[in-house]
């Protein structure tokens, strides 16, 4: 997070520094010494807020992006650090105070701005989704008071993999962790320097350099633990985050660390952009982030701030120091506010598209956005009279105000939408009880119904799909959770049909039509389901204790398979997903053949299975465009949204024990794939299906099932 911090010192180069003899009351000490603008540092900014964004705007392109955040941390942990260790020296104390309202003021109103903004936003259901509702509106509060990170870390987000449409202010997550960091960083300097005067002669500075050492250490050691052992949380966790702070510290505090020999300068400035340069474009979702590999973006950064020699233009300090650069690193903030809920609303405003014309469009309104935030909101809200002239509380005490003036708004978005967020609940409920005749799949399917036109009709509305899903999540594990969690449904007769579902998360889209054909079929329904982890052998690519759980869970299902009665296994697996190829010519073969291995383990005991080819998988939510546009321009290219060569189809291929069931030609017409099919709003998010479009596949679904079932007894 581009934390502001630059104004420690004066913003043009050319400013001299003015040494205050006579400290004014309205300030805190340190500000007696000469002001320490550091032109490479602002511009080691720049390149940290550029990565994030164009991350955000392409991350195909741009795959590791996200460690702009990383060194944002760094250069805070050394700002902040150098800052505080002035004043502690030159004074003995820090003003905690004076500290603590001088941030609010600096981050706090363009903080505060962007969130109103966003508050406002979800108001409409025109550019915000009213399932999304309750969650964009916990998001805000949890910004609001800079607890988003912990909010994402306890609801266990995937800020690198993450499914379905994250909220407008998810980004607030490093802002919360900074604000975290100012909190603390102080208080553990104080501490250490109180106890180097009362226990070690006055060593003030060592104790400092010593607690914060301890710190740095333990932090980096429980992070590299955790992001082993609960990848996702891990990101997201303050105390995983403050290694990276204090490798910043440490460049402040011990000398030796900058280097200003001019051939030394040069090697580490330039080899610390080219390690920059790497990641960004090497590191993707698959990394195994933040762990031991965040080291290198952190190192990266802090060779970037240690190199302080400047005699040579072609120096990176000297390189970092022109003036497109240091514009870029002074609206780095705002421009870090405003990007991403631009990103997320600007699909569902009318007139506005997804080319690249569009992209390049918003970037832009981006940078204008940030550079008059700065310009009208940080600066002047920086020297408010009204608020440096009174004592630190009257800042501190006007912050909460503003704070809770922007979660009386968003609490007031959600009063205001309740009402229709409990009637569109309930539409969806009725229409799956009652749906049309003729209704999604059948329109294709059912001979009898061809010549059947909804016309424009979209059910459930495109605001609400996204909470048309299975409701049953204690049955579906994540992330790194192995356990074989199994869930029955259905007939209690000892004497049922007795039917698995197991897969990932496109099987359990599935769950709440199953639950109702085993009702309607007097079948019992048993459940396996994992994100992201099909029912295969083949371990995926993805390292770490993501794709160790996998394999764990895998191991976990088939030694209940084994004990299990069943006659029929359904299973379903989202196409994309990326397999090791170790020991085989491609993933794609690997796949097919950890299918037909898992799959052997029940119909080598005459047990059939049945499978689906995998629906299409969006770019986007398709119903950002049907909330706004006709369905006819909501289409996307077959080619760009379905996979070719699913994996499950070849596996079935030619193995009698295994039923393949193909509906690609109810989701695509020959050249297009379509987001409403028969009146049928397909899609819940980019790649999973409602379950109202999901229950009109059921007759063929029980069809395939009934098909292979033999009576028991028999």
């Amino acid at each position: 997070m581009p934390s502001a911090d630059h104004d420690l010192g004066p913003q043009h180069l050319g400013e001299p520094a003015k040494i205050v003899t006579r400290e004014p009351r309205d300030r805190s000490p340190e500000h007696s010494e000469p002001s320490r603008f550091i032109p490479h540092v602002q511009g080691l900014r720049a390149i940290a807020v550029l990565c994030v964004v164009l991350y955000h705007f392409w991350p195909g392109r741009i795959t590791g992006g996200y460690i702009g955040v990383d060194v944002f941390f760094v250069i805070s942990g050394f700002l902040i650090t150098a800052h505080l260790m002035r004043e502690l020296t030159a004074t003995g104390t820090v003003r905690l105070g004076q500290f603590w309202a001088r941030r609010a003021r600096r981050l706090l109103p363009a903080s505060l701005l962007v969130l109103l903004f966003c508050a406002l936003v979800v108001m409409s259901p025109y550019l915000m989704p009213t399932s999304a509702l309750p969650n964009e509106v916990r998001e805000i509060l949890a910004s609001t008071f800079y607890v988003e990170n912990w909010y994402l870390a306890l609801n266990s987000a995937d800020y690198l993999n993450h499914a379905g449409e994250p909220a407008t202010v998810q980004h607030y997550w490093s802002l919360s962790l900074e604000e975290q960091f100012y909190v603390m960083w102080p208080l553990i300097m104080l501490l250490a320097a109180w106890i180097g005067v009362k226990w070690f002669r006055g060593a003030r500075r060592r104790a400092v350099l010593i607690a914060l050492g301890v710190v740095t250490v333990a932090s980096f050691v429980f992070c590299v633990v955790f992001t082993i052992t609960n990848p996702a949380p891990a990101y997201f966790v303050t105390f995983g985050r403050m290694w990276q702070f204090g490798v910043g510290a440490m460049i402040a505090l011990v000398p030796m660390l900058r280097v200003r020999n001019a051939i030394a300068s040069f090697v580490v400035g330039w080899a610390g952009i080219l390690l920059l340069v790497y990641v960004t474009f090497t590191f993707d979702g698959q990394t195994p982030f933040p762990g031991y590999m965040a080291a290198l973006p952190t190192l990266g950064a802090a060779a970037v701030i240690a190199a302080s020699n400047t005699d040579r233009w072609w120096y990176p300090t000297r390189i970092l120091a022109i003036r497109p650069a240091q514009f870029v690193g002074d609206i780095s903030y705002s421009l870090y506010l405003w990007h991403w809920p631009l990103i997320v609303i600007a699909p569902s405003v009318p007139f506005w598209g997804l080319t690249i014309y569009h992209r390049v469009a918003l970037l832009v309104l981006c940078f204008v956005l940030a550079w008059l935030t700065k310009r009208f909101v940080e600066d002047p809200a920086r020297g408010w009279r009204v608020l440096t002239t009174r004592p630190p509380r009257v800042t501190l005490w006007s912050s909460l105000a503003a704070m809770l003036v922007v979660a009386v708004v968003a609490s007031t978005a959600w009063f205001v939408n309740a009402p229709a967020y409990a009637a569109g609940t309930r539409a969806i409920q009725e229409l799956q009880a009652n749906p049309p005749d003729c209704f999604g799949a059948a329109s294709v399917l059912d001979p009898s119904c061809v010549d059947t036109d909804f016309g424009d009709t979209v059910l459930p509305a495109p605001g609400f799909a996204g909470v048309d899903r299975p409701s049953d999540e204690q049955c579906f594990v994540q992330l790194t959770d192995a356990r074989p969690v199994s869930c029955t449904f259905g007939s209690q007769d000892p004497d049922a049909p007795r039917v698995a579902l197991i897969g990932d998360s496109h099987a359990y889209q599935l769950l709440s039509t199953f639950q109702r054909m085993a009702d309607e079929n007097g079948w019992q329904l048993v459940t396996w389901f994992k994100g992201a982890c099909p029912w295969n052998t083949t371990p995926l690519s993805t390292p770490g204790a993501f794709g160790d759980a996998c394999t764990q869970w895998r191991g976990g299902v088939q030694s209940a398979l084994a004990d299990a009665d069943l006659d029929a296994v359904f299973t379903a697996a989202i196409a994309t997903t990326p397999y090791s190829s170790t020991g085989f010519g491609s993933s794609y073969d690997a796949a097919v053949a950890g299918y037909r291995d898992a799959w052997s383990e029940v119909t080598d005991r005459g047990i059939p299975v049945i499978t689906v080819v995998d629906n299409p998988v969006w770019e986007t939510d398709p119903n950002k465009c049907l909330r706004t546009r006709d369905i006819a321009e909501c289409g996307a290219p077959r080619s760009d949204v379905l996979v070719a060569d699913d994996p499950l189809r070849e596996a079935a291929s030619g193995l009698e024990s295994v039923t393949l069931l193909d509906f690609t030609d109810v989701f695509c017409t020959a050249e297009t794939c379509e987001p409403v099919v028969g009146g049928a709003n397909v899609y819940r998010d980019q790649d999973h299906l409602t379950v109202t479009f999901a229950d009109t596949l059921a007759p063929w679904y029980s069809e395939a099932i009934s098909a292979r079932l033999t009576p028991r007894g028999e």
